[in-house]
């Protein structure tokens, strides 16, 4: 009889975000099956599958963002020779601001067979349970580290009706609240630290509330934070004008520079905002 040839496929796995009961029973059979399993970082993944009873002798290697290039040629090698082979993140799916997506495009690049089994997402999980509109909304990724960029980034949010979730670092996250709520304080905002986790919290209420909590404490762990679209009324307050003009001058902008971004930022005529500026001024 002659004997079939299997059919390689790069499959990505989602994984536990922290609490391991989430590891679905697909994803533990094809690290079972699996001929080679890539891992953002292959220590962090031997506790998952030291955890589950998973022999990985040596079937790990790592895939991050400073070699994911060179490992996708090798991916896509091992698929076209019949390997199943699977693609995990240290936590949540594989491509989600996590290594991956590079691997991904390669392998169907070459016309070979990418799947997924689904599971956690740090994303969805924050979204589904934040209390704001999950009907239509965006993921933006990690903000920017230089004020420039972000601020063009807020730019757009301004302007953004459906709701945004983006991810921060623990260290950062307190001066982007208050960068924000300088431009939105009435904006509602849930951060989400260390979901699924014990110490898992929910920090609920406008810009300007969650800004002052965070402000004034110490923060560990992962984030995601769900952050309000614009308003369909798109009414701005003078005081958020103000404030927001002031948060420009603080940053050494002149008071033409101010004026022009607070009014592009927060979409309110030019003219009112430098009348705004003048009045603040005296």
């Amino acid at each position: 009889m002659e004997e079939t040839k299997t059919v390689g496929q790069l499959v990505l796995v989602a994984t536990p975000l922290g609490n391991l009961g989430d590891l679905s029973r697909r994803a533990l059979e094809l690290f079972r099956e699996a001929d080679v399993i890539y891992c953002e970082d292959t220590r962090h993944s031997r506790v998952l599958f030291s955890a589950n009873d998973v022999a990985t002798g040596r079937r790990l290697h790592s895939l991050h963002e400073h070699n994911e290039a060179a490992q996708s040629e090798q991916i896509v090698a091992r698929v076209r020779a019949g390997e199943l082979v699977v693609l995990i993140s240290d936590a949540g799916t594989p491509g989600i601001s996590d290594p991956g997506g590079r691997a991904v495009a390669a392998v169907l690049a070459a016309g070979l067979t990418v799947t997924t089994a689904p599971g956690p997402s740090a994303v969805i999980a924050a979204l589904s349970i934040s209390g704001l509109a999950s009907e239509r909304f965006v993921m933006d990724g990690f903000l920017p580290r230089k004020s420039g960029e972000r601020r063009r980034r807020y730019e757009q949010w301004a302007k953004e009706e459906r709701t945004i979730v983006f991810y921060e670092s623990p260290q950062r996250v307190a001066s982007v609240l208050q960068e924000l709520a300088a431009l939105f304080p009435e904006r509602r905002v849930v951060v989400a630290r260390e979901l699924t986790k014990l110490h898992e919290e929910l920090v609920r209420g406008t810009l300007y509330e969650v800004a002052s909590i965070f402000a004034a404490r110490e923060v560990v762990g992962e984030i995601v934070v769900v952050l309000e679209g614009k308003s369909f009324d798109g009414q701005v307050d003078d005081n958020t004008v103000v404030a927001a003009l002031h948060e420009q001058w603080n940053d050494g902008a002149s008071t033409r520079d101010a004026v022009e971004y607070v009014a592009e930022t927060l979409g309110v005529s030019r003219r009112d905002v430098y009348q705004l500026a003048l009045d603040a001024r005296k």
